[in-house]
């Protein structure tokens, strides 16, 4: 690493003057004086910091709290928000209202404020949640009040370091394209921070009672005799799911205390993903020590929900296919009519096998609930493997672990009621619709060598395997001579589903990494005895990783293998 450039000093000069915020001012000025000193360290700091603006997606924005054009900081919000109002105005929404949420994540509250002062000054009818918030709770706010977006501040599970930027629409869901490419050049095209228009302070707007009145809802049964374990993992979903839990009439709540209140730092967990090894251990200790029926994990903004539940062999966490497997089947055993469910292409197949068993339609979309959400009129339920599952698409258009938690207590109330719980309910999900394994093969390279191995592998299949490729950065491989299962297949609705066996990878890049991630599924039916079907499956998933691995060219890092 040489000195600093001219280019890169007075870019970091003119992102300084031009900043509204004292503080990030004064942040970025230290950076810029220790670099212009030869300090390696600040030199390579600054032009991380001044290496482009952070990317607007679908997802909005997502990045470490910091002062510069590359972070989460209140000129970044400004101009950002700036691209939105125009995006809106563009489209004929001016004056109409528009609701900001927030976390309580590092800068959540001024970065909140700052949004819905450059709403305000856009002139748009600006109402603000009152403090930090579930995610889901602002989704819901979209429609229940009539906006036309909604923006949300938090970064979900990221690390404790970054903050982000949600954006949601009229119809309740996240953005979908072309709408993240046309807000990203309205923000290129918009003035610096400190010449955005700012507004007064937004009034408040509290949907809290209606959110928790709707979310009380959910349950199909009467059974409410459950000890729960819960833990918020320092997020603001813990007082939001409690509540939601007595107003449905599960009261015997424990939560985990060291992880209870919301704090920025998350001190307990380094990275505060339910997925993540470890990050439950808490929680599972908490539900040892009190004899719970069921733990819940979310994660810190509640979109996400991870349950755990006791073994012979000790408290374990569900994959997220299991549950999503297990919350479609109690939606669709209490329910009749027209019905749709949908999942993703990198999710197990069984949702669409079980549809099939109650004759309902099945779509499978893209990663994301932004597709989920779309998929189709009727739908009544949609999940994806990283723990989002959204329960009540008529009231929140996105996932909610709030509302999944309520859901799952009452399947687990009701089935223990009856004499069972959520294991043997999986056995018969198994037993009637065959072992879905599934493994995670993430596996690093560079975005050039991962691109190459994609596009060689759908040109050229290897011998005995079929390459399907329904999005640009997606490839679904299949094996040919392996009939699909009744789930792959889209058995006729109504019909019973007939299972066979079938194996299936699924290939796309990371969105946050340089990885080529490998989703893989294997089915084998249950003739007679569930664990030597079981065994079968996860030796046909082993050798399945290792035939992947080496279509790849490499070995896989982290993952691991799950039954449905």
């Amino acid at each position: 690493m040489t000195g600093v450039t001219p280019t890169l000093r007075d870019a970091a000069m003119r992102w300084i003057a031009d900043d509204p915020d004292p503080d990030t001012r004064v942040e970025l000025q230290r950076v810029l004086a220790a670099a212009l000193t030869g300090d390696q360290e600040a030199v390579a700091d600054l032009a991380d910091r001044m290496a482009g603006t952070l990317r607007f997606g679908t997802a909005g924005l997502r990045g470490p709290v910091r002062a510069g054009p590359n972070g989460m900081n209140v000129a970044v919000v400004r101009r950002t928000t700036a691209g939105l109002a125009h995006w809106l105005c563009a489209r004929g929404r001016a004056g109409a209202p528009v609701v900001v949420g927030r976390d309580a994540r590092r800068g959540s509250e001024a970065f909140a404020a700052a949004a819905a002062g450059v709403l305000a000054g856009a002139g748009f009818a600006v109402r603000a949640l009152p403090g930090p918030l579930p995610t889901p709770v602002l989704a819901f706010a979209v429609r229940e009040i009539g906006a036309v977006a909604g923006v949300q501040i938090t970064a979900s599970h990221n690390p404790p370091a970054d903050n982000g930027y949600k954006v949601y629409v009229d119809d309740g869901g996240q953005l979908a394209p072309p709408a993240d490419t046309e807000i990203e050049a309205a923000i290129a095209a918009a003035p610096p921070a400190v010449s955005v228009p700012v507004g007064p302070p937004p009034g408040i707007v509290d949907v809290r009672e209606a959110y928790l009145d709707r979310v009380a809802a959910l349950p199909r049964g009467t059974a409410r005799t459950l000890r729960i374990a819960l833990t918020p993992l320092h997020g603001v979903g813990g007082e939001t799911t409690v509540l939601a839990l007595a107003r449905a009439g599960f009261t015997d709540v424990h939560v985990v205390t060291a992880q209870a209140v919301p704090d920025a730092a998350f001190p307990t967990v380094a990275f505060p993903n339910p997925e993540e090894p470890g990050v439950t251990d808490a929680l599972l200790a908490t539900a040892e020590r009190v004899g719970a029926d069921l733990a819940v994990a979310l994660d810190p903004d509640a979109d996400r929900c991870a349950l755990g539940v006791p073994t012979p062999a000790g408290w374990r966490m569900l994959t997220g296919d299991e549950t999503g497997g297990l919350l479609g089947d109690h939606i669709l055993r209490h329910g009749t009519g027209d019905r749709l469910v949908a999942t993703t292409v990198v999710s197990s197949s069984m949702l669409r096998s079980i549809a099939a068993g109650y004759g309902v339609r099945f779509a499978e979309t893209l990663t994301g609930f932004k597709w989920i959400v779309r998929a189709g009129a009727g739908l009544v339920y949609g999940y994806e493997e990283a723990l989002g599952y959204c329960v009540d698409p008529d009231a929140v258009r996105d996932k909610d672990g709030v509302a999944a938690a309520v859901l799952a207590a009452d399947l687990a109330a009701t089935l223990k009621a009856g004499g069972s719980g959520l294991l043997e309910r999986l056995d018969e999900l198994a037993t009637a619709h065959g072992v879905h394994a599934t493994a995670g093969l993430p596996v690093r390279m560079a975005p050039a060598a991962r691109d190459a191995v994609v596009e060689r592998l759908r040109a050229r299949p290897p011998e005995g395997w079929a390459a399907d490729r329904p999005a640009p950065d997606v490839l679904v491989l299949r094996r040919r001579g392996s009939a699909a299962s009744a789930g792959e297949r889209g058995a006729d609705p109504g019909r019973e589903p007939t299972i066979e066996t079938s194996e299936r990878a699924v290939l796309r890049p990371s969105g946050t990494e340089p990885k080529l991630k490998a989703y893989l599924q294997v089915v084998e039916p249950v003739s007679g005895d569930l664990p030597v079907a079981r065994a079968a499956a996860d030796a046909r998933l082993h050798a399945l990783r290792a035939e992947v691995e080496a279509m790849i060219g490499g070995p896989g890092s982290g993952g691991g293998d799950h039954r449905v």
